[in-house]
């Protein structure tokens, strides 16, 4: 998550959607105006705590949180967007991420289909790495009661055009984003999957499918204004 006071934005930063490269072009802002000594001080006490002192938002904080935490006049005014991605293809990201990060993890999974039925097993013991990335994207956006509370969700597959459309709306020069991490040799998500761990991966992110449009074989809808009715 990345506040700015100045130029009244929230980003809400959803693993593995392209929020690394948007922080790195928005950071800049991150500690202008007024309140910006105060919240770089925050953000290095919490730091050299080892986040102890909770002083700062965590980089995947849900936007319920800053609205709990926040005077209501400033959640309000600020305009929160956020970044979401195609289910299917994210679990195939979730795959070579854990790979390469945590291998110890996925010890004796040699495929992305051991993968899919190792993180969807109901049976399996608890694992940091397996279950908070199966978290739904809908939960960051959304509050207790399943109403929508940020203002613009773009999409990782228009990951550019609608970060342009943000830096219109908050009044900020557009500027390229880096290059999205990507994994050499990674094929199109879709030829990793059987038509069954398709069906496991629709089945736990229906309510994520639904609320932003996503489809295995179809293209991603655009960047779409917060609209809690029409969803």
């Amino acid at each position: 998550m990345l506040l700015s006071l100045k130029h009244n934005f929230l980003f809400v930063h959803i693993a593995k959607t392209g929020g690394t490269s948007v922080r790195a072009a928005l950071s800049r802002y991150r500690y202008q105006g007024p309140w910006g000594v105060p919240l770089f001080l925050a953000d290095k006490l919490d730091q050299m705590s080892g986040h102890r002192i909770g002083a700062k938002f965590p980089r995947h904080a849900k936007a319920i949180a800053a609205r709990e935490m926040l005077p209501a006049e400033v959640y309000d005014k600020l305009f929160k967007f956020v970044f979401v991605r195609n289910p299917w293809d994210l679990q195939v990201s979730s795959f070579f991420h854990i790979r390469k990060e945590r291998p110890h993890v996925l010890e004796g999974v040699d495929t992305f289909e051991q993968f899919v039925r190792l993180k969807f097993d109901p049976e399996r013991e608890w694992n940091y790495m397996l279950d908070t990335s199966k978290e739904l994207q809908r939960d960051y956006v959304t509050d207790m009661s399943g109403q929508l509370i940020i203002d613009f969700m773009g999409h990782y597959e228009s990951l550019q055009e609608d970060f342009d459309s943000v830096c219109d709306r908050i009044g900020i020069p557009r500027v390229a984003l880096p290059h999205r991490r990507k994994a050499e040799g990674r094929d199109d998500y879709r030829r990793y999957y059987t038509d069954e761990t398709a069906g496991i991966v629709e089945a736990h992110y229906r309510p994520d499918i639904e609320m932003f449009g996503y489809r295995f074989d179809a293209p991603a809808p655009s960047g779409r204004q917060g609209d809690a009715e029409g969803m």
